[in-house]
């Protein structure tokens, strides 16, 4: 059996409680138990672009020295685009993990990533395609914004995370993780007691590092700026 970790990436910062993490999580292991693959870990980038290089992805970075240090020589991903959304860093990715002796599984193409020439020129093809819908997602949300302010509404995005005047009970979740994370609490337990308690995020279903990660930072550099 192949052991191998995988790679799940969300770009803004609320989609790290969406479903996104959750629905790329289940297509790789779905895919992985038919292809008789053992995950043995899963790292998850909120709130990174598509265009982010891989020096600057926390996960990525975390994921390539566990790589280094137990051997394991595969990455499985649900889609290309979930690696980049930039044909540039898409492809200079690619080569660093060829270089590093690492392959990479899409579920979605899974023989993309080979260096057969037709494959190449096919993977390239459909990692412009993924480059110009970034592009274009820009360019609607942009002009969406600017219709909600034309007509007086909010574009400063969603509440923050304990903050929604129509749900209190975020703040006692909220005060929960707090003070969890003030007296030594890691985030993995916080999640885990979370999920177990069968809370759930604001999206999705289950309580990701990333998401309380985010979460907590926010009210503790506000305390500090406070405190200053």
């Amino acid at each position: 059996m192949t052991k191998a970790f995988g790679y799940l990436r969300v770009s803004g910062a609320s989609q790290v409680e969406g479903d996104g993490p959750e629905r790329q999580e289940l297509a790789i292991r779905a895919f992985s138990k038919i292809q008789d693959i053992q995950i043995e870990r899963v790292f998850l980038d909120g709130g990174v672009s598509g265009k982010t290089e891989w020096e600057n992805r926390p996960s990525w970075v975390e994921m390539l020295k566990a790589i280094a240090d137990n051997g394991v020589r595969t990455i499985v991903i649900e889609k290309l685009d979930r690696l980049a959304r930039d044909l540039m860093v898409q492809e200079h990715i690619l080569k660093d993990l060829e270089r590093r002796g690492v392959t990479i599984i899409s579920v979605a193409e899974p023989d993309l990533c080979v260096s057969d020439p037709s494959r190449k020129l096919l993977r390239q093809i459909m990692g412009s395609i993924a480059e110009y819908d970034r592009a274009m997602i820009v360019v609607r949300m942009r002009a969406a914004k600017q219709r909600m302010r034309n007509a007086g509404q909010r574009t400063d995005g969603a509440w923050p995370y304990g903050s929604h005047p129509g749900k209190p009970e975020e703040r006692e979740v909220l005060r929960w993780m707090i003070e969890s994370r003030k007296n030594g609490a890691n985030l993995t337990a916080i999640c885990a007691e979370l999920n177990n308690r069968g809370i759930p995020p604001r999206r999705g279903k289950k309580w990701y590092q990333n998401a309380v990660q985010r979460i907590v930072s926010r009210v503790l550099t506000a305390e500090g700026k406070r405190a200053a």
